[in-house]
């Protein structure tokens, strides 16, 4: 059996994340602290306790998530299961994919999405910007809104910027643009217009000079060859080579996510299990609305037991 790993982005924190894992787990509270001593302050605590304001802050949720991510991807290397064929991650976890494979370190790793939030945050004054999902229109149809919107109102920003499953794309843009867009979905026969609980336009055109910023940390950090093949987000593609991959990350902060393609290929390999390597259950959601994909989340004991069970009974 063919599997592959995914790694969930924004959105899938929550204070207490991988509680029950951790409980029978040590690995998931040494990565915790191992993190927080990088980062010069207390993940572990912010996980577990709190506030969750603090912890929905862009510069703290990414590092969060992050190590939630490789704690995960730890514990299920204790499980001795034979090794992934490809692993992908949704945005911020595409870098956790690449911690992963082994191309950046766990160090490098969190101190440049602690960078990457920053930057993000910066991007845009609060409250000026955002993102929705538009649930139920094709994305030719949202992509024409957006583009309509945009050749109407000059300046101003509304992209399409994650393609998470058919009938399901997030739009970024300014907080004006995303009014308009709701009333105008829906008269297209959008069944909802769901505004994220998140304050950054991530992945659009807005984040361009961040983007420039960040590439500029990335030069100073050693990639390595991924010993797992990992997917992008920009292209679904597979990159090698430091130049593109630092180039990869740099387009990703302000190009879309193409999760459905990413999702789509790993399929076409012959991947026929995915395993969701994080908090949450976001990307085992999208899969059944991708193809009906056989996913099962790691964030609990019995998620990791019964991916081991189904690995091991098949290699036997």
């Amino acid at each position: 059996m063919k599997y592959a790993v995914l790694f969930p982005g924004q959105g899938s924190q929550s204070v207490g994340m991988l509680a029950g894992l951790a409980a029978e787990h040590p690995v998931v509270e040494q990565t915790f602290q191992e993190a927080g001593a990088v980062l010069g302050w207390d993940l572990g605590k912010l996980v577990t306790k709190g506030p969750e304001a603090e912890l929905n802050r862009t510069e703290r949720t990414q590092p969060a998530l992050l190590a939630a991510g490789i704690a995960v991807w730890r514990v299920w290397q204790e499980q001795s299961a034979p090794p992934p064929a490809a692993l992908a991650g949704h945005s911020l976890g595409e870098y956790t994919a690449l911690v992963a494979a082994g191309t950046l370190s766990f160090s490098d790793a969190l101190k440049i999405v602690e960078l990457r939030g920053q930057l993000m945050q910066e991007a845009v004054p609060a409250g000026a910007g955002g993102m929705s999902a538009v649930i139920g229109l094709d994305d030719a149809a949202v992509e024409k809104l957006c583009a309509d919107y945009m050749k109407a109102h000059g300046s101003e920003v509304l992209e399409p910027v994650n393609y998470n499953a058919p009938g399901q794309v997030v739009v970024a843009g300014s907080s004006a643009a995303l009014k308009w867009l709701e009333g105008h979905a829906k008269g297209l026969g959008a069944r909802m217009v769901v505004r994220l609980p998140v304050s950054v336009p991530s992945h659009c055109s807005l984040m361009k000079m961040a983007a420039l910023t960040l590439a500029g940390r990335l030069t100073k950090v050693e990639f390595h060859n991924p010993a797992i093949p990992v997917l992008h987000n920009l292209d679904a593609g597979q990159h090698t080579q430091p130049v593109a991959l630092r180039a990869a990350l740099r387009e990703q902060l302000y190009k879309p996510v193409r999760w459905v393609q990413t999702v789509e290929a790993l399929a076409g390999q012959g991947v026929t299990l995915f395993l969701e390597c994080g908090p949450g259950k976001v990307l085992a959601g999208l899969n059944k609305r991708i193809g009906k994909l056989h996913t099962i989340a790691l964030e609990e004991p019995a998620g990791v037991q019964e991916a081991a069970q189904q690995l091991k009974g098949q290699a036997a």
